[in-house]
């Protein structure tokens, strides 16, 4: 799977597709408007991978301070919220290998 094809199966399906890792299904959530959902997976990710993922949870719920907290946790450098879209594009190509 790329980070395009999660993209799509998040704007066109009503569910994950089956086998995704915990990290890919919070991304998917995150492109299906599922906040709380996706929120709820990356805190239950206690790796730096989980921590960008919930950086870029805060970083769309509009609470910068927060988001810069976990992308510091992330090792991760800050981005603003007008950089939500590709640090989401980023993220899906670190979990999905590609």
């Amino acid at each position: 799977m790329t980070a395009e094809t999660l993209k799509a199966s998040a704007r066109g399906d009503r569910t994950p597709p089956d086998g995704l890792s915990d990290e890919a299904r919070a991304l998917w959530l995150v492109q299906a408007g599922r906040w709380d959902e996706a929120h709820t997976i990356a805190q239950d990710i206690h790796t730096p991978l989980g921590s960008w993922i919930h950086a870029l949870l805060h970083l769309i719920e509009g609470d910068e301070g927060n988001a810069r907290y976990w992308f510091v946790r992330a090792g991760r450098p800050p981005v603003g919220p007008e950089a939500a879209d590709a640090e989401w594009d980023r993220l899906a190509a670190a979990v999905l290998g590609s």
